[in-house]
């Protein structure tokens, strides 16, 4: 059994909504399938859910990842690192640097 991790729509007319599954690679798009592992919002460019560690143990049972997971998972990764690179500042360091700011000015 060729198992293939793909997206199935399952959005309105007009609204594209996404799963990501692991389904047999000879059944239809929208057809049964054998896991879910995440879904995907393109209207809004986000991940509703995004299962990782289960799309990896598919690729280690021997699951072939079409060209658009493949994209979404670089998409995944880069929101990731975006997210932890920024890094909030704290309230009070900014009501410090204000109170800084109107000493400097009297």
């Amino acid at each position: 059994m060729a198992v293939k991790i793909r997206l199935s729509r399952i959005g309105k007319k007009h609204v594209p909504f996404f799963r990501i599954i692991a389904i047999d690679s000879r059944k239809k798009r929208d057809g049964a399938y054998l896991e879910n592992l995440g879904t995907y919002d393109v209207m809004n460019n986000q991940f509703v859910q995004y299962h990782e560690e289960r799309i990896n143990d598919w690729v280690s049972k021997g699951a072939v990842v079409t060209d658009s997971v493949k994209k979404l998972q670089r998409e995944y990764k880069q929101a990731q690192i975006s997210t932890k690179k920024a890094t909030p500042v704290a309230p009070k360091a900014k009501k410090a640097v204000a109170v800084e700011e109107q000493e400097a000015k009297n």
